[in-house]
């Protein structure tokens, strides 16, 4: 076995070229805070948040310019602003990224608590409807919803608030579709819709063009559905709204098959795989949730900073007791056991600040290792039991009417009909693989080296030694992207001859190699995401992962992982 060394891996990201208008408002902030114009530039920063949005998607440019309007606007004193700004970082998380689901009821309920409490009736109702559209998501649906959100309808229209008065009717469609009604969700979209294009606000026409779809499907109306898809498309890629195109493309892909035109219900379902791989890998979603979790640790520090300068003060509180109370031998000993406990205190406020601050951490890797695995297992369910059999049924009716069909068109079809099969399993197989969850890790990767044996000129070799005792399904899902991924940049990349994996199992470690004979070095191609997601799902597995690689002499991959993580680990991410 080649002998293993730490590489130091230097990524340099090029800069990218900033439009005109994000960079005229940088430099117009910068004059701003320089004169102390707080409010201005706290105002400037919200128009930055929305110029990055508009550039480039849901981003942390975005999240991090709001975060600056807040901080602003607190030094400012604008506390109506500055709740404001908790209420749209609040949409801003839901809308775009369900795992942040949490972080934005928490902003939408302190901006409804203050806007209720001062009597801002507008945004109280802008509020009321933005925890509505949360809960209509709940599971089960509460029954009361529909009644808040009509007095809410109500309210908007006596109160001439035409914006929130169309959103509550869209809330009201998407509730009555909960409730599997149709007809009601229909007429309160259609009401929707003219109002908000009226006022031109296009993220809720497009919404309201999406729930008019559903209910077209309903009906089983697969036209108008298609219509309104499309339609609804268009305004999520003029918003630049990944996770609605997402949803969109799903739907769209089952209209298509309802009409039994497989061929774009099959596109349609490679768009939504390829929408969610986009997001779930994106280094903007991932750096959106650790900078959410990145604030929630400094709040924790500038609380630590507030008990220490609290510690501080009883100290000198308790010099001054000294001096009065020196010939008190009473109060000697009451001082010295005050002292003790404000001791104790901090260590244990600082112990406890630093697991919440290591659960944080862990939650957050969780979260996004969880969410890119319920989706590939979410697309290979959908492919294998609605796409699949869709283009099994075919071939069968195909087969079957053999003699029907003219001679120049029965081979193609066959084998057009053979490769869409092929690619669905090859596809589903590849998100959610059969022998994993049948029969275990060492039968799976055995599986995964033959098929690549038999597509790739490279010659691949699994070896394992020692008895590989029963995994938890979250470890050897784990393992076998990693060894996947690692496969898969050799073959890519490398240009190997010949790729060795080698397993070394004892009662305390699980020792994992792969080595290729390829050109070697780590080329820019390969050391992106996948690199840092083998990073992620390695360093959550409490184990250790080191690269060796020069050019022209191969790439040797070495992964060290506690035996007990793997075996032990359950739900909450911590051994049994």
């Amino acid at each position: 076995m080649k002998r293993i060394l730490w590489l130091l891996l230097l990524i340099g990201t090029a800069a990218r070229a900033l439009p005109p208008g994000i960079d005229s408002t940088n430099r117009q902030i910068r004059i701003l805070l320089a004169d102390k114009k707080f409010g201005d530039a706290a105002r400037a920063y919200e128009h930055l948040g929305w110029l990055y949005q508009q550039q480039y998607g849901y981003n942390k440019y975005t999240v991090d310019a709001y975060f600056q309007c807040l901080k602003y606007f607190h030094l400012e004193g604008d506390s109506t602003d500055y709740y404001r700004l908790h209420h749209k970082l609040g949409d801003y998380y839901y809308l775009h990224d369900e795992f942040m689901q949490k972080h934005a009821v928490n902003y939408i309920r302190r901006a409804y608590l203050y806007f209720r409490r001062v009597g801002d009736l507008p945004r109280t109702i802008d509020c009321e409807l933005a925890l509505a559209n949360i809960e209509q998501n709940s599971k089960p649906v509460p029954v009361s919803l529909i009644t808040r959100l009509r007095k809410a309808e109500r309210i908007s229209a006596r109160a001439g608030l035409a914006q929130s008065q169309a959103f509550a009717l869209n809330l009201l469609s998407t509730t009555y579709l909960r409730f599997q009604r149709p007809d009601s969700a229909r007429y309160f979209a259609s009401a929707s819709l003219a109002m908000s294009k009226k006022l031109g606000v296009n993220w809720l026409t497009g919404l309201n063009y999406f729930y008019l779809g559903i209910t077209e499907q309903f009906r089983k109306n697969t036209a108008a559905a298609l219509d309104y898809f499309r339609n609804s498309y268009r305004f999520a890629t003029q918003e630049n709204n990944i996770s609605m195109m997402r949803q969109i493309s799903r739907h769209t892909g089952e209209s298509y098959a309802d009409a039994g035109d497989f061929r774009n219900a099959y596109l349609s379902q490679l768009k939504a795989l390829e929408l969610a791989t986009q997001f779930y890998q994106s280094e903007q979603t991932k750096s959106i949730r650790l900078q959410e979790l990145d604030s929630q640790i400094k709040t924790l520090a500038v609380e630590k900073q507030l008990v220490a300068e609290q510690s501080q003060y009883q100290r000198f509180l308790n010099s001054m007791l000294v001096v009065g109370l020196i010939l008190s031998v009473v109060g000697v000993g009451v001082l010295i056991y005050l002292r003790r406990q404000q001791k104790l205190i901090a260590r244990q406020q600082a112990v406890i600040a630093q697991q919440q601050i290591h659960d944080l951490e862990l939650k957050s890797l969780r979260a996004m290792i969880e969410g890119q695995e319920s989706e590939r297992s979410r697309i290979a369910r959908d492919l294998h039991d609605g796409l699949g059999i869709q283009l099994s049924r075919i071939k069968l009716f195909v087969e079957a009417h053999q003699e029907q069909l003219p001679g120049g068109v029965r081979e193609p079809l066959n084998q057009f009909l053979d490769e869409a099969c092929t690619e669905t399993r090859l596809i589903s197989n590849d998100l959610r693989p059969y022998a994993l969850s049948t029969f275990g890790l060492i039968p799976a990767l055995e599986d995964l080296v033959q098929k690549l044996n038999l597509v790739n000129q490279t010659e691949l070799v699994l070896e394992h030694y020692g008895e590989m005792p029963p995994l938890s399904e979250e470890a050897s899902g784990m393992i076998f992207r990693v060894i996947q991924e690692l496969l898969n940049n050799a073959l890519k990349h490398a240009f190997a001859r010949h790729i060795t994996v080698q397993l070394l199992v004892n009662d305390e470690t699980a020792l994992i190699s792969v080595d290729d004979d390829g050109r070697g070095g780590v080329p820019e191609e390969a050391s992106g995401n996948g690199l840092a997601n083998i990073r992620s799902r390695i360093t959550y597995l409490g184990g250790q992962v080191m690269w060796q690689s020069e050019p022209g002499r191969g790439t040797s991959v070495m992964i060290s992982l506690p035996m007990n993580r793997l075996v032990a680990l359950n739900p909450s991410g911590r051994t049994a």
